[in-house]
């Protein structure tokens, strides 16, 4: 399984992004509300109950990387990227995507391909084969997986930085270069 860690930011994710909109679904509620005319009491429900999957999923898959439940993560990630697409391919304002439960987390491209690479990661994984449980993984990987842990960890925080802090300061980015514009 070379595409291990990057499968495990996936799950981490999953779950991190699970919670969060479980806590707080009405960003995502909203974001959804732009392309599925939907009352939004039943977008907020159909979120929560979603994100409680979601965050379930992320579990599951961490614990048994097997191909069902990797080939469910992948599935995951490409519903989140076309999700993304068709609404900036419509024009949709997306403020905020409600990805991690915060209004500050606008839908940006890097959302898109941070999707498809890790629906491909999980893919990969599914293709694979694995039997086993996280704990057979990390027994076959040096000092049983301590670094493999402690780098997919790094790199689901990284990635969420990504995600949530990048795409605000470059939204930021952007109203602050239509305001010196228009000021001209």
């Amino acid at each position: 399984m070379e595409l291990i860690g990057p499968y495990l930011i996936a799950c981490v994710l999953l779950n991190v992004a699970g919670v969060a909109k479980a806590a707080r679904p009405d960003d995502t509620a909203r974001a959804l509300g732009v392309l599925v005319p939907v009352p939004y009491r039943w977008l907020r429900g159909a979120v929560r109950v979603g994100s409680v999957a979601e965050a379930a999923l992320g579990v599951v898959a961490v614990v048994l990387p097997r191909p069902g439940p990797a080939w469910l993560v992948a599935v995951s990630y490409t519903g989140f990227a076309v999700i993304v697409t068709v609404a900036r391919s419509k024009g949709a304002a997306i403020s905020s995507c409600g990805c991690f439960g915060t209004p500050d987390t606008p839908a940006t491209m890097l959302h898109v391909v941070v999707n498809v690479g890790l629906a491909v990661a999980a893919a990969t994984v599914a293709l694979a084969g694995g039997t086993g449980t996280i704990a057979s993984v990390l027994s076959r990987q040096p000092l049983h997986g301590l670094p493999l842990v402690a780098v997919s960890g790094l790199g689901a925080w990284l990635v969420y930085l990504a995600l949530s802090g990048l795409a605000s300061v470059q939204a930021a980015r952007r109203l602050t270069a239509v305001s010196f514009r228009a000021e001209r």
